[in-house]
């Protein structure tokens, strides 16, 4: 249920949209190409089962974790509009 000035399903689109935006985030951070042999950072050998389930892989699972935790999963993007945050 949308409050204030919003028009009926204006809640429903910003859940969408902010499912948009993590999906197209999601796509863009996939390998594309020849899977490597050995990992970019560590050099170590990327078993030939991964390189085969993730296409155009980079990285050993190590690095390829340690990278995941070091991004940040928030697009920085108020879609929810309330006075607070605009103020800010």
């Amino acid at each position: 249920m949308a409050v204030g000035w919003a028009r009926d399903g204006a809640v429903q689109e910003q859940i969408d949209a902010g499912i948009d935006d993590a999906v197209k985030l999601a796509r863009s951070r996939l390998p594309e190409g020849e899977s490597l042999t050995h990992c970019d950072i560590c050099e170590e050998e990327i078993p030939e089962k991964r390189r085969k389930a993730v296409p155009g892989v980079r990285l050993c699972i190590q690095c390829q974790s340690e990278l995941e935790a070091q991004q940040h999963g928030s697009s920085g993007i108020n879609r929810r509009g309330s006075k607070d945050s605009q103020l800010k």
